[in-house]
């Protein structure tokens, strides 16, 4: 229960973080505010969104970053220490072996 809603609040705060990068203007966007592109970014204020929308990205990394961190603390509880691959590769590899019948090393060379 608790990492099923972990998980899913970080692809929607993956999601927010990636819109948010994208409706922010690159540096090069400000060549077009002296031609009077640049009207529209009064609505947050006289410098723009630009401060409101970089402090709202940080916010949500930030909380994105401590929500995968709580995420694997929770999953490390869930699966457990003795659960470890190298533990579940040894033993896939002696089942390979097992299931894989002896060749002859002779049989392939023609005569």
């Amino acid at each position: 229960m608790v990492y099923t809603s972990l998980f899913i609040t970080a692809v929607v705060l993956a999601i927010l973080i990636v819109g948010l990068i994208l409706m922010q203007q690159g540096k090069g966007a400000d060549a077009g505010a002296a031609f009077g592109a640049g009207v529209s970014g009064t609505v947050f204020g006289a410098r723009g969104a630009t401060s409101f929308l970089a402090k709202l990205t940080a916010f949500f990394v930030a909380l994105f970053f401590s929500v995968c961190l709580s995420l694997a603390y929770v999953a490390k509880k869930v699966t457990g220490p003795e659960d470890s691959i190298v533990e579940k590769s040894s033993g896939a590899v002696e089942k390979i072996e097992e299931l894989t019948p002896e060749l002859d090393p002779t049989s392939d060379i023609p005569e």
